[in-house]
């Protein structure tokens, strides 16, 4: 059984999201680490977080993913945590994470489909995310 909190700061789930997604494939490139520590860094949704709390929400969320329900028990955490609007923040900080080393795999659609039936994004506007993030890492 996973030890986890009952609950989590709307910050611990997006922060949660963006390592659900980082996770996927068995382990965290540097790549998007990097973003991650960007989009901490630089959202106003994380602006009073301290590197305290950022660590505190990383060894929250990594017990998740070494169990065989921890990918559930992750998507329910993260719903609850968030009201509809920051389902749709989670979701694009995942979509970035995804898109930070220039190509998305299977893995991680995968993983994206999972965490927008997760979060009970519509499909229209998850598609609107990810086409966003696609977007932004567009090469020339």
């Amino acid at each position: 059984m996973i030890d986890v909190p009952e609950r989590l700061t709307p910050q611990q789930a997006l922060i949660c999201a963006m390592l659900l997604m980082a996770a996927t494939g068995g382990h965290v490139d540097d790549v998007e680490l990097a973003q991650m520590t960007r989009l901490v860094q630089d959202l106003p949704a994380f602006a009073e977080l301290t590197p305290e709390e950022v660590a505190r929400s990383t060894e929250i969320c990594l017990p998740l993913l070494a169990d065989a329900e921890g990918l559930d028990v992750a998507f329910d955490l993260i719903r609850e945590a968030l009201p509809a609007r920051l389902r749709e923040t989670a979701y694009l900080l995942a979509c970035e994470v995804a898109a930070a080393d220039g190509e998305v795999l299977e893995e991680e659609l995968q993983m994206l489909h999972q965490l927008r039936l997760g979060l009970e994004l519509d499909r229209l506007i998850a598609g609107a995310i990810e086409r966003a993030a696609r977007a932004r890492y567009q090469v020339i």
